[in-house]
């Protein structure tokens, strides 16, 4: 199925803000701005619902979910990720820390590594990541870092993605990979709390 074309922007947070008809007036007034806030929508009725509170905040998923996130000392350099059960607030999964890692390094291998554990268990039920970076990665299957393409990362950490990449090629998964809503729900359940 298609996906729906945009037929307006929201910009709540910009050079300028309101409802845009255009992706290119969208653009206009929020790039370079820093912290800006902004989303398309399918219709015009629903922008303009968006843009003044009146549309209801979906509500925080519950039950059986795996959720993943990753961290990233900025004083060490230090990079790690975990997976924790949504239901059960239990951890099932932690690695690292690792040298030289990014977050976004760390958020896409946390989903990578969750979609493994859930293969070998058997398990389809959905992973969630407040990472939009690392599922356009995961469309991907492929990590596009610049840290990586600059040879800035540490061994251990490309062995890691070469095996993640290479897992995304020869597997298929019935998993769905949602977006954890951090503004509507609060710190997803795999934060690790250091903000």
């Amino acid at each position: 199925m298609a996906k729906k074309k945009n037929a307006a922007y929201v910009v709540w947070k910009g050079h300028k803000t309101g409802v845009f008809d255009t992706w290119a007036q969208c653009q206009q007034a929020t790039s370079g701005y820093a912290g800006a806030q902004f989303k398309g929508f399918t219709s015009k009725a629903e922008a303009l619902a968006a843009f003044n509170g009146e549309l209801s905040t979906p509500k925080a998923p519950t039950g059986h979910a795996l959720t993943v996130d990753a961290a990233w000392n900025s004083v060490g350099k230090d990079m790690e990720y975990q997976g924790v059960w949504l239901d059960t607030g239990e951890t099932a999964f932690r690695v690292g820390p690792i040298a030289d890692g990014t977050n976004n390094i760390g958020e896409f291998l946390a989903i990578v590594h969750g979609l493994a554990l859930l293969k070998q268990l058997g398990d389809d039920c959905p992973i969630y990541t407040d990472s939009a970076t690392a599922m356009a990665w995961l469309r991907k299957k492929k990590a596009n870092s610049q840290n990586v393409k600059e040879g800035r990362v540490d061994a251990k950490l490309i062995e890691l993605l070469a095996r993640a990449e290479l897992w995304l090629q020869e597997n298929p998964y019935p998993n769905k990979v949602l977006k954890w809503h951090t503004k509507d729900w609060g710190e997803i359940p795999a934060d690790f709390g250091r903000k």
